[in-house]
């Protein structure tokens, strides 16, 4: 008769069919004696990492694969593998090697020794932690981003951006209803969800060096942090997608005007030309940049996907534009007067428009 499951190992990845079999080894030998399974949670990797979890699997019944197609994100990644497992207690790990398999044994210990600790977080910078490799930058970068989280958290973590830990299943799936899964810590989500502060326990490990594979840090992912943070401070108030779109209609009228001044002034354009030009200019600068930061997972991809979906929020946009000037020139009539009040009822008119159709017709349409 088989043990019962312990563990569940959740290894969102993308890109990392080199460390898939290495992972698993490692695995292995540090939960020797323990029932465990792993689950890759591949976001649709064109290296093939999916293929290579799943040749290991018909040969180890431990190992799973979800693939997901159409969907990026490592949060909502780490959300439906930890709903996928039957084990009471799941873990999250990265598949780059670089967390400390071997913290494994000793997380599910304290979660045994101790029935009121939720959650059990490997730390790199509590006693006997460390960094590895790091540089002074992104040293400095990780201070930042841990001061920023203590702004929404309810609990004194020395590592609260850590993506290695382990969680009793039951409460991690008590809160996935109210979980964000927004940008790639998905430990601030949980520990930030949750309607009681989380007994935790914190223990040191050191981040190892990447050996194969290319790291997933960069400009967007900085974003996403951000964003998640924001989501967490206001989103209940106004939702961050609408936030971000209203952001870049903003950045986006300045596109608008810093085209037309140089066509309109200096090149000697008619005014209706160079208005022409620089709408189109300032549409095509929203969308680009919609596409690749507010519906980041739905993000349209190829030619023909990129092109239907410029010309859509085109025309959603134009009709947004007339909604703006039909609701700004009614309330002005009315009122009277109250210029900068019609106009701004316009342009709130007008964005919620725009942010409704374009995630319905636009970035909905391929889902």
């Amino acid at each position: 008769m088989s043990r019962p499951l312990e563990i569940a190992v959740v290894v969102p990845v993308f890109n990392e069919r080199a460390n898939v079999a290495a992972l698993v080894a490692k695995l292995d030998a540090a939960l020797a004696g323990r029932s465990w399974e792993a689950i890759f949670v591949d976001d649709d990797s064109p290296d093939g990492t999916a293929d290579a979890a799943r040749d290991l699997a018909r040969i180890d019944p431990r190992v799973r694969v979800i693939q997901r197609i159409g969907r990026r994100g490592l949060s909502t990644a780490c959300i439906e593998g930890m709903c996928a497992s039957a084990a009471p207690v799941v873990a999250v790990i990265d598949g780059d090697l670089q967390h400390d398999e071997r913290l494994l044994p000793q997380m599910l210990d304290v979660l045994s020794a101790e029935p009121d600790v939720d959650v059990v977080i490997g730390s790199r910078f509590m006693t006997g932690g460390g960094t590895g490799d790091w540089d002074r930058d992104r040293v400095a970068k990780s201070a930042l981003a841990t001061r920023l989280s203590r702004r929404v958290l309810k609990a004194d973590l020395s590592d609260p951006m850590s993506g290695f830990f382990a969680i009793r299943a039951d409460v991690l799936r008590g809160l996935v209803p109210v979980l964000s899964g927004i940008g790639f810590k998905i430990l601030l989500d949980i520990m930030t969800a949750s309607p009681r502060p989380l007994k935790f326990r914190e223990l040191p490990y050191t981040f190892r060096v990447r050996e194969a594979g290319e790291s997933k840090l960069d400009h967007v992912v900085a974003m996403e942090y951000l964003i998640a943070l924001y989501d967490r401070m206001f989103g209940k108030v106004v939702p961050v997608r609408f936030a971000m779109f209203s952001a870049i209609g903003a950045a986006g009228a300045a596109v608008h005007l810093a085209v037309l001044w140089p066509l309109f002034r200096g090149l000697g354009m008619r005014f209706l030309t160079a208005t022409i030009v620089a709408t189109a200019v300032a549409m095509t600068f929203n969308f680009f940049l919609n596409n690749a930061l507010t519906y980041r997972d739905r993000r349209l991809k190829g030619a023909r996907q990129l092109f239907d979906g410029w010309i859509g929020f085109c025309l959603v946009c134009a009709i947004g534009a007339v909604a703006n000037v039909g609701v700004a020139a009614f309330l002005h009539d009315v009122q009277q007067g109250g210029w900068a009040v019609s106009a701004l009822a316009g342009i709130v008119v007008a964005a919620v428009w725009n942010f409704a159709l374009s995630s319905r017709f636009v970035w909905g349409r391929y889902r």
